[in-house]
């Protein structure tokens, strides 16, 4: 596969976003790109959730998607892969796609 500049790009490709929320926290997604799907990611920052494993739950939520997923797909697969009894602090479903696409897209502003 090659990017913009038809320079040929690894099968695999990590990507880092992060995203400041207004009023909230910052929220950092490191994403790894394979077969056109996110394949691996891992996302966190200062914010807080409770349960713990609701991290978890982000994380399995959005592995898998396509990458070319727009910001209100992230956001609507997140929520729906929260437990029923997620609290978040500092953080929304939103946020989070923010970054993660900015992690695609290389930092760039989603």
């Amino acid at each position: 596969m090659a990017n913009a500049d038809g320079v040929e790009c690894n099968a695999a490709m990590p990507g880092h976003g992060e995203y400041k929320m207004p009023g909230g926290k910052l929220v950092v997604a490191d994403v790894e790109i394979a077969g056109d799907r996110l394949a691996r990611v891992a996302v966190s920052g200062d914010f807080f959730l409770e349960p713990d494993s609701a991290l978890d739950a982000i994380n399995a939520a959005l592995t898998g998607l396509p990458r070319h997923s727009d910001a209100e797909a992230l956001a609507a697969a997140v929520q729906a892969g929260l437990p029923p009894d997620t609290l978040m602090y500092g953080i929304a479903p939103e946020a989070v796609a923010v970054a993660v696409r900015r992690a695609i897209d290389g930092g760039a502003e989603a």
